[in-house]
């Protein structure tokens, strides 16, 4: 009999995440706000002195997600902030390589952010116009960060991610800094956001 391979992975809080089948007693927001501190987006590609972590993204995405839902709950804006939680532990991929990867990583990314949303108090499923508010904040963050600092001409991001409403990225400027400093700023912001969820 063949030997099931390992799908779990140790988490330095000491869980043990399994990552096929998910538990939402598993998932501590250390080591989601630890994992996406240091897991960079664009695969690395961008100037600065710090890569630009999943982490900073998210903080951003919750911040225009603020600004196109001013009167939505906190616990939406909690679901903005979480909305790439997963890649705390597979990482991000862009997507060129996810459409080639297929359905599976999809499947894998839903399990993983049901269980995080579970955990957080948050229904499994987002409702499907405010999953369509927080994708709207995702483009117009990765028009800032293809614009600011991946090296995309405004033309190529307009055509990539749609343009951007300017007044909603008003005073926006893309922070890069080191992974601890934006780990503790997403581990702040998420505990602010818990705290106004009734």
């Amino acid at each position: 009999m063949a030997k099931q391979p390992r799908a779990w992975q140790r988490m330095l809080s000491g869980r043990r995440l399994d990552l096929l089948d998910p538990t939402p007693m598993d998932i501590e927001i250390e080591d989601i706000a630890h994992g996406l501190a240091f897991v960079a987006r664009w695969n690395g590609q961008t100037r600065g002195d710090y890569a630009y972590s999943v982490a900073e993204h998210s903080l951003l995405v919750e911040t225009l997600f603020g600004r196109i839902a001013p009167k939505a709950p906190a616990k939406w804006r909690l679901a903005a902030l979480l909305h790439d939680a997963p890649e705390y532990v597979i990482g991000d991929m862009i997507s060129p390589v996810k459409a080639a990867v297929g359905p599976g990583y999809g499947a894998l990314d839903e399990r993983l952010e049901a269980a995080v949303h579970i955990r957080f108090g948050l229904p499994a499923k987002v409702p499907v116009a405010i999953k369509r508010q927080i994708k709207k904040a995702d483009k117009i963050s990765a028009w800032m960060e293809a614009t600011q600092i991946a090296g995309f001409t405004t033309a190529e991001a307009d055509k990539l991610f749609g343009k951007p409403d300017p007044t909603l990225t008003t005073d926006l400027e893309i922070v890069l800094r080191p992974p601890l400093d934006t780990r503790r700023a997403f581990t702040a912001r998420h505990t602010e956001l818990l705290e106004l969820c009734p």
